[in-house]
């Protein structure tokens, strides 16, 4: 079950001191962000799954950017191997799990932000504990299985969802409201047969995680803030070797397993 720190979504009111005020200086004169936009960020929880390439650039920016509560889910520890590119660990901390190099480091970056780790695998059951007690949820995953489930449990709760891949030399990012009659993550890939491509296998370019997960982490605090329009509906391609750029829109599936009108998973 959920524990209560879980749970519970409220924050007491913030005013901005001065601590605050310098911290964040730099989105309090952005024009149409200002004070209210900090302060929402202040008041929002946010679920990171996968804190490997994309979720480091993502944990760390959200950190620093000073939404209330990062919740930081990843089962597994930090090797070697992950270093070429998840700049949220370093050596010394081989062998220890990811969520807790993960909290080292932005407990360093940005005390004020309360952080609570996660260790343990992101299934079904507990996806559908979790995710109805934050505000947005960003897809780090490196799997179909993991993302397939996390969409079902956004779409179920009615939480957006920032979603973020990249293998080889290609990086997509895209966003979905979780709103009834709005496309989802399944919409997109209505066969998630094959188990997909993973870095482990392909190889990755250890800049590509970082442009996509500091991407996901604009499209979240544009979701949370209300700045700007959110890439909701639509996928952006990258190809790095070229650094062209794709955009597709990503119409509703009527007949999507999750989020399609027959279906039970569908909000209301």
């Amino acid at each position: 079950m959920a524990s209560d720190a879980e749970r519970d979504r409220t924050f007491a009111p913030r005013v901005l001191g001065d601590t605050e005020r310098a911290r964040y200086s730099r989105h309090l004169l952005l024009p149409g962000f200002d004070a209210p936009g900090q302060q929402a960020l202040l008041a929002s929880r946010v679920l990171i799954a996968g804190l490997g390439g994309l979720g480091s650039p993502v944990a760390m920016y959200l950190a620093a950017a000073g939404v209330g509560e990062l919740v930081l889910a990843d089962f597994d520890a930090v090797d070697l191997s992950n270093l070429q590119r998840q700049i949220l660990h370093n050596t010394e901390r081989i062998g220890q799990a990811k969520a807790d190099s993960a909290v080292a480091t932005l407990r360093a970056l940005n005390p004020e932000v309360s952080l609570l780790p996660i260790k343990g695998a992101l299934n079904a059951t507990r996806l559908a504990e979790l995710i109805p007690t934050v505000d947005l949820v960003c897809d780090c995953s490196d799997n179909f299985a993991t993302r397939d489930a996390i969409n079902a449990a956004c779409v179920g709760a009615g939480i957006p969802l920032v979603s973020g891949a990249a293998v080889r030399t290609e990086g997509q990012i895209a966003c979905f409201s979780g709103r009834a009659g709005a496309p989802c993550y399944r919409c997109l890939y209505p066969d998630l047969g094959g188990g997909g491509e993973t870095c482990a296998r392909e190889g990755v370019l250890a800049p590509l995680v970082g442009i996509i997960g500091s991407m996901q982490a604009a499209e979240a605090i544009k979701i949370l803030t209300g700045l700007g329009e959110p890439l909701f509906g639509r996928l952006l391609l990258l190809d790095a070797l070229t650094m062209e750029w794709r955009r597709l829109r990503i119409p509703p599936d009527p007949n999507c397993a999750i989020c399609g009108q027959d279906t039970q998973h569908a909000p209301t």
